[in-house]
């Protein structure tokens, strides 16, 4: 019996196990939102037959995949990603794969962001080269105020408990739902901003990672909405207040080593991680367009919000886009502060790592640290001092994207012009429109 048929074995057991009569397969589209299909489980076979040959769909109607006239795409799930749902009922478990999505004849899609991740992860395993990600996702409990508005559920700020924080219990709740998933969560806490909070667990490879984002977004919405309560990921909600970041804590691995780690340099980093760092600064601009993908991204990525504006890395620093933390040894790690909620992990994780490859491949340094609190200087002093900003808008990021062919090299050009084009459009959508805040403003004029 071969190595695939002893896991169709082990996966169908536990659907026995489980009692599940359902099985959902799912996939992202290109923002990264889960989509599935759910299939009744009538006989025993049903499964087996899904794992062998696939799960054909229409992939026209799913963003950033096919057109109408080509519509039929097949899902095929990885067998490494079964798990029940916490939230669904316990009788008749509702359990799930992820997929892969292929062409029907046999050829990946070349639209799968999953794909896209998997492709960049190739050129690092032929390298020898494992890649790590441990994301810091902080995300909003909200509420309604007597005039239907959303607010904050809470007035709490960095580290507080109950009865400020009101989320201590759904923090729980929370947690014992993700590590039905096998989730190692490290830590939780309420964050700066009312109503915040963060859930952080291990860092992982890439893939398993980005996965488990997915799985964390999904599993926190739901479990948050069964006990009456709502959760947003969006990047900055609220005005005036801090936004949610995603942190993309990075490090590469080779023979169960850290590479990023050296402990006879001054600084205790190795000369490859000080490439990659700048690979990642050079590649910054068009980076934002897939770490902050929307037009509300650029709401939280002001001075004053704890929030990344600088081209710059620096030691501890937490005003720059870079930061390397204190850790050591297989903790020594890139932090990347100007990812949010919103973006796709897998297309965030993909261009990340390409760009630090680039960086590595040609050498790229990254220059002296930034040890200063880049948001106590005046644009002029930033300016002065040859540090250069990010995007300040989702049109200055994708037109940035635009130029940058390492980063569009990583995406593939299928994926990059579906995604050029859904943020032009999403941006002549915005620009177009009139908003309160305009007519409070201008309407005497």
């Amino acid at each position: 019996m071969s190595t695939q048929d002893d896991k169709i074995d082990e996966v169908i057991k536990k659907v026995d196990e489980y009692d599940s009569k359902f099985m959902r397969f799912q996939f992202v589209d290109i923002h990264g939102t889960p989509k599935s299909l759910t299939v009744s489980l009538n006989k025993p076979d049903d499964l087996e037959s899904i794992i062998e040959n696939g799960l054909l769909f229409d992939g026209s109607s799913v963003a950033g995949f096919v057109g109408i006239n080509d519509s039929d795409l097949e899902l095929k799930p990885d067998l490494s990603t079964f798990s029940t749902l916490p939230w669904r009922p316990d009788d008749k478990k509702t359990c799930r794969f992820i997929c892969d999505v292929y062409h029907t004849d046999g050829t990946p899609f070349e639209g799968d962001p999953r794909g896209v991740l998997k492709k960049s992860l190739k050129i690092a395993e032929d390298r020898g080269y494992q890649f790590n990600m441990g994301p810091e996702p902080e995300f909003f409990l909200i509420d309604k105020d007597e005039n239907g508005n959303y607010i904050p559920a809470d007035t709490a700020e960095y580290f507080d408990v109950e009865p400020l924080d009101q989320g201590i219990d759904i923090k729980k709740e929370i947690i014992l739902g993700l590590e039905e998933l096998n989730f190692n969560i490290e830590v939780s806490h309420h964050e700066v901003a009312p109503g915040q909070q963060e859930i952080d667990f291990r860092f992982d490879d890439a893939l398993k990672t980005a996965d488990a984002v997915i799985t964390f977004k999904q599993t926190i919405k739901a479990l948050v909405d069964n006990l009456g309560y709502k959760v947003t990921f969006m990047p900055k909600p609220f005005y005036g207040i801090n936004g949610s970041g995603m942190h993309c804590n990075q490090s590469l691995f080779k023979d169960g080593k850290n590479i990023f780690y050296d402990p006879d340099t001054e600084t205790q980093l190795s000369q490859e991680a000080m490439y990659f760092i700048g690979g990642l600064l050079k590649h910054s601009k068009a980076l934002s367009a897939i770490l902050s993908p929307t037009i509300n991204s650029y709401k939280r990525l002001v001075p004053g919000y704890e929030a990344p504006c600088y081209i710059a890395y620096g030691f501890r620093n937490r005003s720059t886009l870079l930061r390397i933390p204190a850790s050591r040894g297989l903790g020594t790690r890139i932090e990347c502060r100007s990812a949010d909620p919103s973006c796709n992990p897998y297309l965030a994780f993909a261009v990340l790592l390409e760009a630090g490859l680039d960086g590595m491949d040609n050498k790229i340094e990254p220059g002296e640290p930034t040890e200063f609190n880049a948001f106590a200087l005046t644009p002029d002093e930033i300016a002065a001092k040859g540090i250069d900003t990010l995007p300040t808008s989702l049109w200055e990021a994708y037109h940035s994207l635009e130029k940058d062919e390492v980063v569009k090299n990583a995406l593939g050009d299928y994926v990059y012009n579906q995604f050029y084009n859904i943020k032009r459009a999403e941006w002549d959508d915005y620009r177009t429109r009139v908003f309160d805040y305009e007519l409070d403003k201008y309407l005497n004029i």
